[in-house]
């Protein structure tokens, strides 16, 4: 057990969970041969609750990150953020990510990416340097995002999908291009995101973010293998 391990008192009265996976599946074609991604999983994530998927490469975690998402449909089941369709929600506010390419636009600096999703909600960037101590990028907001280190650009990332507080947040392997140093730091501001009320689904290989998670799910081969604690 880490420090970041944390024991959370359940509310007398839960509040709905963010994101609802039903008996959702995904099935893909390569030439004649259909591939079964993902079999029948049903998970939910909380608010304010980190759940850490976990197993080999290939198993599914991906895909599980890409359906909660919204950037793949299932092939059966839902999958629902807020109620809603995973796919069809478009509000930052609601569901944002950090998938492993981490999607930052490189004509933008490193404060202007992580202020995209603030400035598509027609509010004000005010360089929030909290946010920037908080994901150790101090001084870097001017650089373009290709003049920094891979492991700022996806802390870069990594803050860009908090900015708004969103009901979820989707990390595909959040800690894979960071030193220990920055890994302790990475897993400090995604507990704090989930004291301010957002639900966290992670998939990781670090022992370290599964410690750090309240509930671990391990996949194999598209298959829900055993939950731990």
């Amino acid at each position: 057990m880490t420090a970041h391990a944390r024991h959370v008192v359940p509310p007398a009265h839960p509040a709905p969970p963010v994101l609802e996976v039903r008996g959702a599946t995904l099935t893909y074609r390569s030439g004649a041969v259909a591939v079964i991604a993902l079999h029948p999983l049903d998970l939910t994530v909380a608010p304010g609750e980190m759940v850490c998927v976990a197993g080999p490469s290939g198993s599914g975690k991906s895909t599980l990150c890409h359906l909660a998402a919204g950037f793949e449909r299932p092939t059966h089941g839902q999958v629902l953020v807020n109620g809603q369709a995973a796919h069809e929600v478009c509000d930052w506010s609601t569901v944002a990510s950090v998938p492993q390419q981490l999607g930052l636009l490189p004509e933008l600096t490193v404060g202007q990416n992580i202020a995209l999703p603030a400035a598509r909600a027609g509010q004000t960037w005010d360089g929030r340097p909290d946010l920037l101590a908080e994901w150790g990028l101090t001084g870097l907001a001017d650089r373009l995002v290709g003049e920094v280190s891979m492991g700022e650009q996806q802390r870069t990332a990594l803050a860009r999908a908090v900015v708004l507080t969103p009901a979820l947040v989707v990390l595909d392997e959040p800690t894979g291009h960071q030193d220990d140093d920055n890994v302790e730091r990475v897993l400090r501001a995604v507990i704090a995101a989930t004291r301010r009320g957002s639900g966290v689904l992670v998939s990781a290989h670090d022992d370290r973010v599964l410690a750090a998670a309240d509930r671990v799910v391990r996949l194999e081969d598209g298959v829900v293998r055993r939950p731990a604690h």
